[in-house]
């Protein structure tokens, strides 16, 4: 008979692990599992209540505002501000870092997260998300945190993770200790462990691309999907292709089947901070890869909170197999 576990429970003896820890870890993911709960409830009702649709406010990538995704940053701001574990926090949805309240304690975490990803998909109901990343403070001094503390590469963080609003509510999330996932019991409010170390498949049988923007892609890009596409059964091929359209979605799909997911270059769409790196890291402890086709996501130096790159993540052969498509075209290329 296997043993209930909460993920409080799991999160503090994840604690235990590291000596002279205080406890601020376990409540900073507390509060955070909080207000996924929170969120999830209203993603519940959406259809219900007054929150489907779009507010009149354009975010700083100069897409339009859902109001659940206004809702969602709300309620994360408040559950992390005033629970006095970080010294400041950023978001996709702003510009700027986030500040801690005026008077509420400030801790030695840094927080940035992607409170709603895949948005645009909540009025045809379609699984959605909320991203995390966790860094410690490295700016000099107690009291609050700078931009330098939310620009460091993905290798520091110290943990990552995401909640996926679907068929149901799943936390899953790493400390560099493995990936652990957790489904949400409404009947209880508690996150259940329902994935222990999930493990990637080393090659997939699916790939996860909007083919819409393929007159967008580079040269290494169409090959590779070329050859996916190509009929070769003692290699494993063709592969499906399966695209929702919500990076936490995909991703999710493919962590647990195996598969890769590409946006490419040259810039790409997706954000480094709130999007890339928390996933790289997730994927790595899973036995996968992230790449920007050329680099490891974890080893990127962020320039810009806002910063985006192409990425390439998933099972770590299928990963590999593209860069080699890469590499292959740098070399003619330098012919």
């Amino acid at each position: 008979m296997s043993k209930i576990r909460t993920i409080q429970q799991h999160i503090h003896d994840q604690e235990r692990l590291f000596p002279g820890a205080t406890g601020d870890f376990t409540a900073l993911l507390t509060s955070l599992v909080l207000s996924a709960k929170i969120i999830s409830r209203e993603v519940n009702k959406a259809g219900l209540a007054n929150i489907l649709g779009e507010t009149d406010n354009i975010n700083t990538h100069g897409e339009t505002v859902t109001k659940l995704d206004e809702y969602a940053q709300q309620t994360i701001c408040r559950a992390i501000g005033y629970s006095g574990q970080t010294c400041i926090m950023a978001s996709e949805e702003s510009e700027d870092i986030i500040p801690m309240p005026a008077g509420s304690k400030r801790g030695k975490y840094v927080l940035m997260f992607d409170p709603l990803d895949g948005s645009s998909n909540i009025d045809v109901n379609a699984s959605i998300g909320t991203i995390f990343s966790i860094h410690r403070k490295v700016s000099v001094g107690a009291g609050d945190g700078s931009l330098e503390d939310c620009l460091q590469p993905g290798s520091r963080q110290v943990a990552a993770g995401y909640f996926i609003y679907g068929s149901s509510t799943m936390m899953v999330y790493t400390t560099g200790d493995g990936v652990h996932g957790f489904t949400l019991d409404p009947s209880l409010g508690e996150f259940l462990l329902s994935h222990e170390n999930i493990r990637t498949p080393a090659r997939g049988k699916i790939y996860s691309i909007n083919e819409g923007n393929q007159q967008k892609w580079d040269a290494p890009t169409r090959r590779y999907i070329d050859y996916l596409k190509q009929d070769e059964k003692e290699q494993g091929r063709p592969y499906s292709l399966r695209y929702i359209g919500s990076l936490v979605s995909d991703f999710h799909r493919n962590l647990l089947k195996g598969g890769i997911f590409l946006y490419p270059g040259p810039k790409g769409k997706l954000r480094l901070l709130y999007e890339a790196s928390p996933l790289a890291m997730v994927v790595e402890q899973a036995g996968g890869a992230a790449s920007t086709g050329t680099e490891r996501i974890l080893d990127l130096q962020p320039q810009s909170l806002h910063q985006k790159v192409p990425l390439i993540i998933g099972s770590k052969d299928d990963v590999a197999q593209y860069e080699q498509f890469c590499k292959e075209a740098l070399a003619t290329a330098g012919d």
